[in-house]
């Protein structure tokens, strides 16, 4: 199956076609991807029809030398993939393809057509049935079939990529202890329809493969030969599609006749978490139900580490786009298929084409500025309706997204390939640039911290990422678990943008030198954070200020699997010692010290010398968790002399609006203070913030805003900073589902919330809402809310599927951003 991405579309066009050929002259017309995919489908309904066209010949036109009745092959009447029974047993029901899809083969029959039918979706290391009914019933020792199933386009037995699966038509064996390989067998005779049972082995690749049913016709010796040659190994020579009969013209018959039938249709293997012999097994049901089967969860995407906010996601795993774009995706990310059976692999893969940097893979981000020429990353719901944009756009990235979309992403498409995986989000989160294993903060001789460039070291307000659960075969015993992976384009790692997986066993322990990236992901939790401040009269320019050994990961959170808060955030699950050693314990020291062995260029940072100076002054910066929007606030300093001498202090206070990747945005208030503090006295700082002052400088998606402060005591040359960030706490919607839900029936959900700005309209409205089950993806626009209104909104919508399902809803505008709300309703046959 070949991925309708423009870019690697063009490897099947003559070069004249191509948008980067010389020739394509300068009429824009001629290098658009529109003209592009035009030409491109063109040449593909040409070549179908040529196709046909030469099949309709060969049928019309008797062979010239025909073989005897005696010898013709079975010929196949029609197949049965028994999709629903299969996807029981396989734990797919859920997935929507293997109810209806476009086109054929649905039925497992082969035929097309214009009716929708259902796809095959299976799990490897387990058994699934499957049904042949020939033009008459199978002889034995004058028959031979095979099933033959291939993956990717250059399927290779030796590689994994081909099984051929003789049928053994003679009564069934059932001593001796199965293997976990391809293999297939007779469950019940029918008169001319067999019913096999074919066991997927544990290892096979996931993706796409195709079913070819294969029959022979000949002597007894020579059946049995052909079918003792292969060995289900596959060793026979390849032969052209549709194949059958004489090799050549004119000669005597064939000892063997062949025909072959290709299943048309395509049919899904997946990773097995049920399946002890399966790199991603999970143990706990109730974990595979959190981490597997659920199709929507919570991301921690603002707040602070003391007050962490979730937004509910919809991953819509199961929904009908999701596996034919993941199939895309992978085959984007050109690893190899023989590779494609081994978890490890394939997440990394997925954690480079869910960004577009080095592939225009998935989606493209955006951190700042505007979103006019796509969806800002606020705006959606769910996963979904991204997976539907990049495939009717042919494989265009979809524009924008931010880390947590990202994250999103990764757990939507993971789930969906059976990769357990969960969405983790590191509050104070560390971007190490230069692997010094350290963020340097720098500030100038006032006291206020100076602007860095995207190239340096960050410090992010929260970060969000992915934990996928499987074995570590590659690794020492006692690695495997869950491993971080990073789809958020920062660094490169072996020159593409992709992270991970990183055994958190390896960050925890600060064992950096194990694969995959366990370096950057450490520093991300464990960072030391260095302050230094301009000095004219050192020898490279700065005085360092302090060392922060506690500051960086903050807390480690994710959604706690057994709760599901829809009013709050109770459904929080702290990790943090999963990731890291208690902050001040003597483990977490040590393992900090170990990577930073690792990490040469970190050691010169530690090693500037301090001067041994009396502090006998106390400095306290009081944390604000979260401010309503559109309320003042003040920033607080409580200061303390200890010492029996008067002390002169020279502070500045400073607020500033940032990014929630740490970059500064806007400077809104500054105070410098120089004063005296009596002996054994307290004193408080405090700088008073108005609504007026922020309002229109604080960055509307995430309302991040950060204080530092600086002190310095000139009697003692002591020195002091300290910095904090919070948010502003945003309004949420209500929630009401009106009357009783019922699948195909008209159903009604009432949204409201009330515009915390008192003076300021809202304009640009719009509104998104999805549920699985219930919604597809909808973004509508919205009037204009007036000041301080509280406004309704009012969805209809007819529920597909019964059961407890959840509804999200998203409202954004150009003043306020991320008013979320979500219900579950229960849906009634």
């Amino acid at each position: 199956m070949s991925c309708p991405s423009v870019h690697s579309a063009s490897m099947g066009l003559p070069s004249g076609f191509r948008r980067e050929a010389s020739s394509a002259g300068r009429d824009p017309i001629w290098t658009s991807p529109r003209y592009y995919n035009y030409v491109r489908d063109m040449m593909s309904r040409f070549s179908r029809e040529l196709k046909l066209r030469r099949l309709l010949e060969s049928e019309a036109n008797p062979d010239r030398n025909p073989v005897p009745q005696d010898l013709q092959p079975l010929t196949v009447e029609v197949t049965e993939f028994y999709i629903r029974q299969n996807a029981s047993a396989h734990h797919t029901e859920a997935y929507e393809l293997t109810s209806i899809c476009p086109g054929g083969g649905g039925d497992g029959s082969g035929h097309t057509g214009n009716s929708l039918r259902g796809t095959p979706v299976l799990r490897r290391g387990a058994d699934f049935f499957f049904a042949v009914r020939f033009d008459r019933p199978p002889e034995y020792k004058k028959d031979a079939i095979r099933l033959i199933f291939s993956f990717g386009p250059n399927p290779v037995s030796t590689k994994g990529t081909r099984a051929v699966l003789p049928i053994p038509l003679e009564q069934r064996s059932n001593g001796g202890c199965k293997k976990d390989v391809w293999e297939a067998n007779v469950q019940r005779k029918e008169g001319k329809t067999l019913i096999l049972e074919v066991h997927i082995p544990s290892t096979a690749p996931v993706g796409i493969w195709r079913c070819t049913v294969e029959s022979e016709r000949g002597s007894s010796r020579a059946v049995g030969a052909a079918a003792g040659a292969d060995g289900g190994r596959g060793a026979r020579r390849r032969r052209g599609e549709g194949e059958e009969g004489a090799e050549g013209d004119g000669g005597p018959p064939p000892q063997l006749a062949r025909r072959e039938y290709k299943c048309d249709t395509d049919i899904y293997i997946l990773f097995n978490p049920w399946c002890k012999e399966d790199g991603v097994y999970m143990e706990e049901e109730a974990d595979r139900k959190e981490y597997v089967e659920n199709e929507h969860g919570k991301v921690w995407v603002g707040g602070s580490y003391r007050q962490p906010v979730g937004r509910r996601w919809v991953y819509g795993q199961f929904e009908d786009v999701v596996l034919p774009a993941t199939a895309c995706l992978l085959e984007l990310s050109r690893l190899r298929h023989e590779e494609r059976g081994d978890p490890v692999k394939v997440s990394r893969a997925l954690s480079a084409v869910i960004n577009s940097v080095d592939d225009d893979g998935l989606l493209m981000g955006r951190w700042h500025g505007g979103y006019k020429d796509g969806t800002a990353p606020t705006a959606w719901t769910g996963s979904v309706a991204i997976l539907e944009e990049y495939l009717r756009g042919g494989g265009r990235s979809v524009r924008y997204g931010q880390c947590w979309v990202f994250s999103a992403l990764t757990v939507t498409l993971c789930r969906a390939l059976g990769i357990p995986c969960r969405s983790v989000t590191n509050y104070v989160s560390a971007h190490d640039a230069n692997q010094s294993l350290t963020i340097e903060r720098y500030f100038d001789q006032t006291g206020c911290e100076m602007d860095r460039n995207d190239k340096c070291d960050s410090l992010w307000n929260f970060h969000v990422w992915n934990d996928v659960w499987m074995s570590r075969p590659d690794l020492p015993p006692g690695y495997g678990g869950w491993q971080a992976i990073d789809a958020t384009p920062q660094e490169e790692s072996e020159q593409m943008m992709q992270c991970g997986p990183a055994p958190l066993v390896a960050v925890r322990n600060g064992q950096v030198g194990f694969a995959y990236d366990t370096a950057f992901v450490f520093a991300e939790v464990n960072a030391d954070i260095l302050h230094f401040q301009e000095d004219p009269d050192s020898a490279w320019g700065f005085t360092r200020l302090k060392v922060d050994q506690y500051h960086v990961g903050r807390r480690v959170v994710t959604k706690n699997p057994k709760l599901d808060d829809e009013f709050g955030d109770n459904d929080l699950e702290d990790i943090t010692d999963q990731y890291k050693n208690p902050e001040g314990s003597m483990s977490e020291r040590l393992a900090t010290y170990s990577a930073l062995r690792s990490a040469g260029s970190a050691q010169g940072y530690y090693g500037y010398p301090e001067d041994a100076l009396p502090e006998d002054v106390s400095f306290s910066l009081e944390e604000l968790d979260s401010v309503p929007y559109g309320e003042s606030f003040s920033v607080k300093v409580k200061i303390q002399n200890k010492s029996s001498e008067k002390r002169t202090i020279h502070a500045v206070l400073s607020v500033h609006a940032v990014r929630y990747t740490g970059a500064l945005a806007h400077r809104i208030k500054s105070s410098s203070v120089e004063f005296e503090i009596q002996p054994y006295s307290d004193e408080t700082m405090v700088l008073r913030v108005a609504p007026k002052e922020y309002l229109n400088r604080v960055d509307r998606d995430h309302c991040l805003l950060k204080m530092n402060a600086i002190a310095h005591v000139t009697q003692t040359k002591q020195s002091w900073s300290e910095e904090d960030d919070f948010c502003l706490r945003k309004p949420r919607f209500n929630v009401q589902v009106t009357g009783t839900p019922r699948v195909g029936v008209e159903c009604t959900v009432v949204l409201s919330f009330q515009n915390p700005l008192t003076d300021t309209p809202l304009t640009n409205c719009t509104l998104s809402v999805e549920g699985p089950g219930l919604q597809r993806p909808r973004i509508s626009r919205q009037r204009d809310v007036k000041p301080g209104e509280l406004v309704t909104f009012t969805e209809r919508f007819f529920p597909r599927k019964s059961g407890q399902r959840k509804i999200v809803a998203t409202f954004d505008s150009k003043q306020l951003t991320e008013i979320n709300g979500s219900t579950t309703i229960t849906v009634s046959d």
